[in-house]
């Protein structure tokens, strides 16, 4: 067997010292057999040794994006061993078109929102009807922020119909969650990391309460929001469609701006108006509108 390690053409040193193709020797268990038919297929056909342990049907596209993702120290769920939902697409698909419109949106946050000083760490994503994908880029979203390697929480403030814990595969059976600090109980490990994703954060609804709406108009949400600014870098809030009440201008107005989410084809102007006029008079700042294409029957 030749003493060659296996290597790419380029593998900088980001974060860890092995190699993409000691990497992919790890993750998929090659035999030195199979290191060795990789190697000589990589040295003649001047491939790296990702490509050539794909040609050889050793590992596939998926084995070797999860290895890039390991060496650049970039959080990433391979689609078939990853415990969130496919909609997380900057996670289980981080190099797709969609995840680089995520990152796109995070670049536009940071330079033109979040870099302002005196704007509050908090961001609501709001929409006029159930389906027009807010729940979905509320959740992307929050993921594009943490793989900067920032503190980042997502809070499912839907306490109508919530569904960010199924996303991230998080259980909310127990009563732990917003609904239950909101409604004064004592809570403990309300907030639940990640594993996927190490710098993201989720604080479930819970159980779902009767009185929403009650709940959040209560001065414990902006109380709470305060508290949480001080321990995150930045704060992403879902929220009930407003076709099913005040709830998300509330929220908007408690965070102090908005993303409005519309559905491309489906949206009307004089309702969108109506919720970013709503937002604005509860103190509230809607700093864009994102027509989704995706996933139209997600809330």
């Amino acid at each position: 067997m030749s003493n060659d390690t296996p290597t790419d053409a380029f593998t900088p040193n980001i974060g860890q010292d092995r190699s993409i193709g000691d990497i992919i020797r790890q993750t998929n268990n090659l035999s030195p057999d199979q290191v060795e038919k990789v190697l000589l297929h990589q040295r003649k056909h001047n491939m790296k040794f990702g490509e050539a342990a794909v040609a050889l049907g050793f590992a596939n596209r998926e084995d070797v994006l999860w290895a890039l993702s390991q060496q650049f120290n970039y959080p990433y769920s391979s689609v078939a061993n990853s415990r969130t939902h496919d909609e997380l697409v900057v996670s289980n698909s981080p190099f797709s078109e969609q995840a680089e419109a995520f990152r796109d949106f995070r670049s536009q946050l940071i330079s033109q929102f979040f870099s302002r000083e005196g704007v509050g760490k908090a961001l609501a994503v709001v929409s006029v009807d159930s389906g027009d994908g807010k729940t979905f880029f509320a959740a992307n979203l929050a993921a594009t922020f943490s793989q900067l390697g920032c503190r980042t929480l997502l809070v499912d403030a839907d306490m109508r119909a919530p569904r960010q814990h199924e996303i991230f595969n998080v259980n909310n059976s127990s009563s732990s969650g917003l609904s239950g600090i909101l409604s004064g109980r004592t809570e403990t490990n309300v907030i639940r990391p990640i594993e996927e994703l190490p710098s993201l954060y989720l604080l479930p609804v819970g159980v779902v309460p009767p009185n929403p709406l009650e709940l959040v108009q209560r001065p414990t949400f902006g109380l709470l929001l305060n508290e949480l600014a001080g321990k995150f870098d930045y704060i992403i809030v879902d929220t009930p469609a407003a076709v099913h009440g005040s709830d998300a201008r509330v929220i908007a107005g408690a965070c102090g701006t908005a993303i409005a989410i519309g559905s491309k084809g489906t949206s009307r102007l004089a309702p969108m108006n109506k919720l970013i006029h709503d937002i604005k008079r509860a103190s509230g700042n809607v700093i864009g509108v994102v027509m989704n294409e995706h996933l139209r029957n997600t809330k």
